[in-house]
């Protein structure tokens, strides 16, 4: 008999699945709103292939579960504790390990390696991070997808697309930039200013929605004045664009019904909040949000609108920048810190300092490889689990799908803890599953998030709807001397020098991050004067790494792109919390190439 479950790989799309005879036979759910009935050869291929730790570890050797569950509740006894939990799987189930850290007094992380800095923006702008449905970009006219790799990062967005006019803005030619009917390929960390420009000749051609805007945005005067203290000759050179360019984009922006696709990428820096919160400004300066077939998808806030029953009164510290030698135990669950962080170095010297550093996950990995205990988890075809996609609002729930030696879940290692110190006032597995679905609607497709809407601020903005669009009216920023924009501001160390490169860390369709496939490889522009196949070192003030070279047009001139699941490229990135929103910087920073000679 066919089983239905879910995917909870870190994506946007979360994959309803069909399972006629075991995880070998697959396949998606035809009827699915989201996921087209297709599935990504991650989950088809690599999450089967990928080879799994099978025995627990104390101290590189191989024990019995018991053994390694004692050792580890000795951990946790009278130490100071952390709990740094990775995206490897995103169930809600996950979290039940926080209700383990506030028995014992332990720490958790706040912030993000991911998107924290653009939710920051638009909270800042809308007072509330709202989806917009996938039924709303298919009713779009022009897409514009900002810094969003989706062939790789959204597959499952392609079909949305289709019949759309497409606007991509990326320093680097994807292949949805390849068939767009324009390429904006702006120079990195330049996405604020585009916006800001696009803005600006909307007020000059007085195409903005001044109907809307006395609504829902009254002080879009004031934005105005904003933009006119941006000049434009200097801020189009610098960004690598023209008038002509701008023109061609702004024919498909006015009078159209237009849904902006935001990627991570364009918040990967210090000032990513305001980049996002730019860009918000620019689509209620159109008009956009609460249309039909209009507005700005992101990444949601997957809990909006819950309850978590697994929300404590745990302290806690940056997970950008966590300094792992405070604490005496660290349990590291379903991530891989030594190599996803940024700032490799500094990492890993602090993750030696640990006396008990606790991993509880599927893979082998950098950070299993440093651990004193080592816990096999199960992968959510083996539990039962919740996913909340930040993608969509379409919630699922995970079913076992088959019986595995191998391992345990969160709550089982969780109930564990809770035997072996003692603890009491842990609930079943199936009332905390309960407490998310009871939460949800029902739809016609299964459950649907609480903080589900057709139309997106429709009413308007903030918690309630009630309040107006709050338009950006300030921009800081230390790295670039925005008077002139013709210079770069560097530390002490480093002098500045024209052949240094932007670093460029997009997703793979190879891996998750560090999870799956690991590569070896640089992207350079021909232009460069490099070799195929050759190896060149790359230094920042952080750190080096060598790696292999592979030429591609592709990519832009003062650009290399090391993707994110490439060995050692946190080597190069530092260990910087964005202005707002808690974020890595993993892009803030230049490069410089050496050729590694014989």
């Amino acid at each position: 008999m066919a089983k239905t479950t879910a995917c909870a790989l870190d994506c946007y799309d979360t994959c309803k699945i069909l399972v006629e005879d075991g995880i070998a036979h697959i396949k998606g759910y035809s009827t699915h709103p989201t996921g087209n009935g297709a599935l990504c050869t991650l989950l088809n291929k690599s999450i089967h292939e990928e080879e799994r730790i099978t025995k627990p570890r104390v101290n590189g050797k191989e024990v019995s579960l018991d053994e390694a569950l004692s050792a580890a509740a000795d951990a946790f006894k009278d130490t100071k504790s952390l709990l740094w939990r990775g995206s490897g799987n995103r169930g809600v189930m996950q979290e039940v390990t926080n209700l383990l850290m506030e028995k014992v007094g332990g720490k958790l992380t706040h912030g993000s390696l991911c998107d924290g800095a653009g939710d920051a923006g638009i909270v800042e702008g809308r007072g509330i991070n709202k989806t917009l449905p996938y039924e709303q970009i298919a009713k779009a006219d022009t897409v514009v997808i900002w810094g969003r790799n989706v062939t790789v990062t959204n597959a499952h967005m392609m079909p949305f697309l289709e019949g759309k006019n497409i606007i991509v803005i990326d320093p680097v030619k994807t292949a949805i930039a390849k068939k767009a009917d324009i390429h904006m390929q702006i120079q990195p960390r330049t996405d604020y200013y585009l916006a800001i420009m696009l803005a600006r000749f909307i007020y000059m051609e007085d195409s903005q929605d001044t109907e809307w805007l006395e609504e829902f945005a009254s002080e879009y005067e004031d934005f105005y004045d904003f933009t006119q203290e941006h000049r434009i000759k200097p801020i189009l050179q610098y960004i690598g664009t023209d008038l002509g360019e701008i023109g061609h984009a702004l024919n498909y922006l006015r009078d159209q019904k237009v849904v902006f696709l935001v990627g991570t990428g364009v918040q990967k820096y210090s000032t990513g909040a305001s980049t996002l919160h730019a860009i918000d400004s620019l689509a209620a300066l159109l008009g956009l949000f609460g249309q039909e077939g209009s507005g700005v998808h992101y990444l949601g806030n997957s809990q909006l609108g819950f309850e978590s029953p697994f929300a404590t009164l745990c302290k806690t510290v940056s997970k950008v920048v966590t300094d792992f030698s405070d604490f005496d135990t660290v349990l590291v669950q379903c991530g891989n810190p030594a190599e996803s962080m940024p700032d490799t170095s500094r990492v890993c010297e602090s993750l030696e300092e640990v006396e008990n550093l606790i991993y509880f996950g599927l893979y082998e990995n950098e950070t299993s490889k440093r651990a004193s205990i080592v816990i096999p988890a199960k992968n959510f075809f083996e539990k039962e689990d919740v996913i909340l996609p930040y993608g969509h609002q379409h919630v699922h729930k995970l079913n076992k799908i088959v019986e595995s030696d191998i391992g345990m879940s969160e709550y089982d290692f969780t109930q564990n803890m809770f035997d072996l110190l003692g603890f009491e006032g842990l609930d079943s597995e199936a009332s905390y599953i309960d407490a998310w679905l009871s939460q949800c609607e029902e739809g016609e497709d299964g459950y649907l998030s609480p903080a589900h809407e057709k139309v997106p601020y429709e009413e308007g903005f903030g918690e309630d709807g009630d309040d107006e669009f709050e338009f950006i009216d300030d921009y800081d920023d230390d790295f670039i001397n925005t008077k002139s924009l013709t210079k770069v501001r560097t530390s002490k160390k480093n002098q500045l020098t024209d052949d240094r490169l932007w670093l460029l860390t997009p997703k793979t369709n190879k891996a998750l991050n560090t999870q799956f496939k690991r590569d070896t490889k640089v992207y350079l522009h021909p232009a460069l004067g490099y070799e195929e196949g050759a190896q060149v070192k790359i230094a920042s003030e952080f750190g080096e790494v060598v790696l292999d070279i592979m030429l591609s047009e592709d990519v832009r001139h003062n650009c290399l792109v090391v993707p994110s699941n490439t060995l050692g490229v946190n080597m190069l990135t530092p260990s910087l919390v964005s202005n707002e929103g808690e974020n890595a910087c993993y892009q803030e920073v230049k490069v410089t190439l050496e050729k590694v000679e014989g």
